[in-house]
């Protein structure tokens, strides 16, 4: 340690020998002595700069999330450490270890209505409740700093370092060895969490008495994926991943029958309604309406924090472990269930109509572009080693549903928070996380606003700095913030309401284009695969923008023709895009009950005809511009909805049983 050692040098010293080699961060007076240590330490840690604190929060956590180490983020005090909340509230509700250093007025100042001097105290207090501490004393390091890394490991949590200003000038001094001085030492060795042999026990016994076993796997299943493939195979189960579980099990796997929630499968949401035992292995799903119905099934989860098992549903058993180390203990004492091949056989042609239904929904014409058929074809030309983020809106739902997780693909988002813009930071932390492999955010266009367009200013800052050049942000471009418009519709049966919805046209593709990278701007669907192939060819980060269709609906899972009717009815009510939602939204739900086959979007059966009886009944309901008009055309459309919904009902039931009926003769035939 030299003589002239500050406690800004000290701090990055210990940084790195924590192995920390990247922070994200943006400038500013009150860490300006951490800024010149910097200098002095030949950027090493390596300073990110982004274009806003939130921004740099942010990739922290995606660099967290897909490295499996450390975030850490810094800020000035003030407005700088406001603007890092949304991100490390982020962190906190994915569970995500990430280390905020932030810089607070000088001492002498504080007290006193200093400039941009705010209690960090108490606006940290929730968001780093797991560890925040000040530095107003250099023998306070490494201390502190130490148990601000140990606790964000070991609570998979954000935590906060608070340095005043002029404290970060000042020369260190370690703890002495005496009174009132609190020394430290580096590192932290790796460890597992077992359950004990009674609760295995009784798991087991649990697990053993069905025949109809479910799986659902979270983010805590991600490094136990072998030991899930073999658990499922002995007890002949589904697997169904949350959402920030999506790349715990490749969706190549027959049994694996994709998301869950509103988000999810139709194969995920019919496994949990007709399962008669459950297995939650480190999820912490908050929406129990899409796991089996209460008093249906035994249950028995697997969670690595005791403080979060046992209240997502009535499990029989709550194995507080490591997911990994209590599935080896598990396995041993499970029985190979020869009984269940037909259930899994069940849930595997469940997938597979469910894969084709997804190809049809994907295909229905749109003006200009189905936002599905722009993830539809991504998903084929996607390498197998794509390190893929996904946004919060209604693009959210075409990345669950279309894209096959395969190879060594990540992917990841907001699962918790679900806050926008998180698409394209958590993007370019997870570029310096991984430099070496291609990275694709998806986004929509009201994300891309929100910050995604600023901070294409840091991806073209920082494009020469990695191994593979492509890095491809994908923009679903439909002028409508889009998943809040269909939550009034289908939540609180109101129409659009143009003014909070309605989003100004971008050139996305311009803009990239104004920052010496690639721009495309796709406005037909003979355009789409072309340009995903030209984004993912270019030597250097490409902006892709299809311009799609705002009245195709993420239809639920769960719903089904009266709940499509309940919908169709609110719109009919006066939203301002009607004619299209009505006539998409039966057109996409049609293709649930159409028999095998791949027709083409032309084709058209009785109940799409139907569908554009309804239609047409609903453009009569606004077209006249009279009060009479718009009651008579919408009793017309209510009506041809209601045939439509019946033939569907009856198609579906028929289908259903036939399939039943299908899967039992070849499971039979396989026994024989």
């Amino acid at each position: 340690m030299s003589e002239s050692e500050k406690v800004s040098d000290y701090i990055l010293r210990r940084l790195r020998e924590w192995q920390v080699e990247h922070v994200f961060g943006y400038p500013g007076d009150g860490i300006n002595g951490l800024l010149a240590a910097w200098e002095r330490a030949g950027n090493e840690p390596r300073f990110v700069q982004a274009r806003h604190e939130e921004m740099a929060a942010f990739e922290a956590v995606g660099y967290a999330k897909f490295r499996g180490t450390l975030g850490v983020c810094t800020a000035t005090s003030g407005p700088g450490a406001v603007h890092l909340l949304n991100g490390l509230y982020d962190a906190k509700l994915d569970h995500v270890p990430v280390v905020a250093i932030v810089g607070q007025t000088a001492r002498s100042a504080m007290g006193g209505s200093y400039q941009q001097e705010i209690d960090l105290h108490s606006l940290f207090k929730d968001v780093a409740s797991e560890f925040l501490e000040t530095v107003t004393v250099p023998e306070q390091l490494p201390n502190v700093l130490d148990r601000a890394i140990r606790t964000a490991y070991a609570r998979r949590a954000p935590t906060a370092v608070i340095v005043h200003s002029d404290v970060q000038d000042l020369e260190y001094r370690p703890p002495g060895h005496e009174f009132k001085m609190v020394p430290s030492s580096l590192g932290s060795s790796g460890w597992h969490t077992e359950p004990s042999e009674g609760a295995l026990d009784h798991a087991a016994e649990v697990l053993n008495s069905g025949s109809k076993v479910a799986i659902l796997a979270g983010q805590g299943a991600r490094g136990a994926q072998a030991e899930v493939r073999q658990t499922a195979e002995v007890l002949q189960a589904g697997v169904a991943k949350a959402l920030l579980g999506m790349d715990v099990l490749p969706d190549t796997l027959p049994y694996v029958t994709g998301p869950i929630g509103l988000l999810g499968s139709r194969p995920s949401y019919e496994m949990m309604r007709d399962c008669d035992t459950f297995l939650t292995i480190g999820s912490s799903l908050p929406y129990s309406q899409f796991l089996p119905p209460y008093g249906k099934a035994r249950a028995v989860q697997i969670d690595l924090d005791p403080h979060m098992a046992g209240m997502r549903y009535p499990y029989e058993v709550n194995l507080i472990g490591d997911a990994a180390t209590t599935l080896r203990r598990l396995l041993p004492k499970l029985r190979q269930k020869d009984e269940g091949t037909e259930w899994q056989e069940e849930l595997t042609a469940s997938v597979d109509r469910w894969k084709e239904i997804m190809r049809r929904r994907a295909r229905v014409s749109a003006d200009p572009v189905n936002p599905e058929y722009v993830a539809h074809c991504l998903d084929s030309l996607l390498p197998d080693d794509a390190v893929v983020t996904a946004d919060s809106g209604s693009s959210t739902n075409w990345y669950a549903r279309h894209l096959t997780m395969r190879g060594t693909m990540r992917g990841s988002l907001s699962g918790t928070l679900a806050t926008m813009g998180c698409a394209v930071p958590y993007a370019i932390g997870a570029k310096f996380a991984y430099p070496n492999r291609p990275v694709i955010a998806l986004v929509g266009d009201g994300a891309m606003q929100m910050n995604g367009l600023a901070e294409l200013i840091t991806l073209a800052k920082y494009r020469m700095s990695w191994g593979d050049p492509r890095f491809v942000v994908g923009v679903w471009n439909n002028r409508d913030l889009n998943q809040v418009t269909w939550e009034m519709r289908a939540m609180g049966g109101s129409p659009q309401f143009v003014p909070s919805q309605s989003l100004p046209d971008v050139s996305y593709a311009a803009f990239a284009r104004s920052l010496g990278m690639t721009g495309l701007r796709v406005e037909e669907p003979g355009g789409v695969e072309d340009a995903w192939r030209q984004a993912l060819e270019a030597d250097g980060p490409a902006v892709v923008e299809f311009l799609t269709d705002p009245s195709v609906p993420p239809i639920p899972p769960h719903a089904d023709w009266d709940q499509i009717e309940a919908t169709a009815a609110a719109i009919v009510k006066g939203d301002a895009d009607r004619r299209s939602v009505v006539k998409q939204g039966f057109k996409a739900k049609l293709q649930d009950f159409l028999p095998g086959g791949k027709p083409h979007p032309s084709e058209r059966t009785e109940e799409q005809e139907a569908a554009e009886e309804s239609a047409a009944a609903g453009r009569g309901a606004v077209g006249d511009g009279h009060e009479g008009g718009r009651k008579e055309g919408r009793g017309d459309g209510k009506k041809a909805a209601r045939k439509a919904a019946k033939r569907g009902r009856e198609r579906e039931k028929g289908e259903e049983k036939a399939q039943k009926q299908e899967a039992k003769s070849q499971g039979k035939g396989a026994e024989r």
